[in-house]
C-alpha cells in the first residue's frame, strides 16, 4: 500500500489513475506543431537563396545527384544532399507547397522522429532510384523523391485511419502524368520516392501495438540496407562502364 493524502491506496489503483499520453496509429506522443515540417521548408529555402546567389546550375553540379561524380570521387553524399537542391523557382514553390500542405497532417500522424525518418528515406529512395536507373551522366537535384514519397505515405495511412485519400490520389495521378510527359523531370526520382514512402508508411503505421517500436526500427532499418545494397550494385554497373575508358580502375 501506498501513502495518498487521505487514507492508503494499492499501488495498481494509483498506477491506473494516472494521465496516459495520447498516441498515434504510429505509436508516436501526439504533437501541437509541426516543427519538423516547418524546419524542412526553411532548410530548402535557405539552400535555393544560397544556390541563387551563387548559381545555381553551380550549386547543383558541385552537390546534385551525378553518377560518375559519386563513383569517381567517392561523393555519396550526393544521394542526399540533391534532395535539398532545386534548378527553378517555380520547381522549389511547387515542392514547399506540396511539403506545406501534406507535411503537417503526416507529421500530426507518426510524430517528429517517425515523420523525419520518412522524409530523409524517401528523399534517400528517390535519389537512389535516380541513380540507378538514370544515364550516367545525368545531374538530378531536387525535394520531389520526398515529396512523392510524403503523398504516397499519406495514401497508406490515411487509408489505415479510413480518411478519404481521394484528393491526394488525384494530385499523385496528375504529378505522376506529367513527370512521365514533361522534359526535363527525373520521373525516376518520383518513382522510387513514391514507393519507398508507401512502403516506410506501412511499416510504421501497420506495425502490431505489441513490441511496435522494435518492429518499426527493423523495418526501416530493412529499407534502408536495400537502399544501400541498390547502391552498391549500381555502383559495380557504372565502374564496369567507366573502367576501359581509364576513367577509374576496377
Amino acid at each position: 500500500m501506498i501513502q495518498a493524502p487521505i487514507g492508503y491506496r494499492c499501488p495498481d489503483c494509483m498506477r491506473a489513475e494516472q494521465p496516459v499520453e495520447p498516441t498515434t496509429v504510429a505509436g508516436a506522443t501526439t504533437i501541437a506543431k509541426p516543427y519538423v515540417t516547418y524546419t524542412l521548408i526553411v532548410i530548402n529555402l535557405l539552400v535555393f537563396a544560397y544556390q541563387y546567389s551563387v548559381g545555381i546550375n553551380a550549386v547543383a553540379e558541385r552537390w546534385g545527384m551525378w553518377p560518375v561524380g559519386i563513383v569517381t570521387g567517392d561523393q555519396w553524399y550526393r544521394l542526399l544532399t540533391s534532395a535539398f537542391l532545386h534548378g527553378s523557382f517555380l520547381h522549389i514553390a511547387f515542392n514547399m507547397y506540396v511539403l506545406f500542405a501534406l507535411g503537417p497532417t503526416l507529421e500530426r500522424i507518426l510524430g517528429h522522429v517517425r515523420f523525419t525518418a520518412l522524409y530523409l528515406l524517401s528523399a534517400l529512395g528517390g535519389a537512389v532510384a535516380s541513380y540507378f536507373f538514370s544515364d550516367i551522366t545525368t545531374v538530378s537535384v531536387g525535394a520531389s523523391g520526398a515529396i512523392f514519397g510524403l503523398m504516397g505515405a499519406l495514401v497508406v495511412a490515411g487509408r489505415r485511419l479510413r480518411y478519404d485519400v481521394t484528393q491526394v490520389l488525384v494530385l499523385l495521378g496528375i504529378n505522376v502524368v506529367i513527370g512521365f510527359l514533361a522534359p526535363g523531370i527525373d520521373w525516376r526520382a518520383h518513382l522510387g520516392g513514391l514507393v519507398t514512402g508507401a512502403v516506410v508508411a506501412t511499416i510504421l503505421v501497420h506495425a502490431p501495438r505489441k513490441s511496435r517500436t522494435l518492429i518499426q526500427v527493423a523495418g526501416l532499418s530493412g529499407v534502408l540496407l536495400i537502399l544501400v545494397a541498390a547502391t552498391m550494385l549500381r555502383t559495380s554497373q557504372i565502374q564496369e562502364l567507366l573502367a576501359p575508358l581509364g576513367v577509374i580502375t576496377t
